[in-house]
């Protein structure tokens, strides 16, 4: 079974996204997220730890507080931004048995290509943003978990390079 690092309240509270979205509609956004993204920087070993903590519930016993804070103070963060720029370019679009359809409200305008990349882009800079502190913390602590420095037969290792995209001066 596998176990979602975020809840879709979650998603929704520290998000865009609006309280009312269908929850169909978000989860799989989290999930292909999670996988991608979070695996990614975890690597295989840590990630399957961690969704065993939570799945078990022992994330919550006090001999798991590193992970604990490691999933609430850096992984869920990482995750929200993530899975809202996994939702973004598909969120004005349904298919359904009649094909594809672009939603417009009676209400509201749908925004330029120019402006979906800004707030794409945007919401891609938060998510790096996010994800230094997680590299930051980890290269002081990785002591703290084993499994992130183990590797296996199919395994991802974890990506502890950041590629940034731009200088601040």
């Amino acid at each position: 079974m596998k176990v979602l690092f975020i809840t879709l309240a979650e998603l929704k509270k520290k998000s865009i996204i609006s309280g009312n979205l269908d929850a169909d509609k978000l989860v799989q956004f989290i999930e292909v997220a999670q996988d991608i993204h979070i695996q990614n920087y975890l690597g295989t070993k840590l990630y399957n730890k961690m969704q065993d903590l939570v799945l078990s519930g022992d994330i919550d016993l006090v001999a798991n507080a590193d992970y604990k804070d490691l999933l609430s103070t850096y992984v869920k963060p990482m995750l929200v931004w993530y899975s809202q720029s996994s939702y973004l370019p598909f969120a004005m679009y349904q298919i359904s048995n009649g094909g594809v359809y672009k939603h417009r409200s009676e209400n509201s305008d749908t925004v330029s290509s120019e402006e979906m990349k800004d707030m794409l882009n945007r919401m891609n800079q938060t998510a790096d943003f996010y994800t230094r502190r997680f590299q930051d913390y980890m290269g002081y602590n990785s002591h703290k978990f084993p499994e992130y420095n183990q590797t296996g037969n199919g395994d991802m290792n974890p990506d502890q390079t950041y590629n940034f995209s731009s200088w601040v001066l």
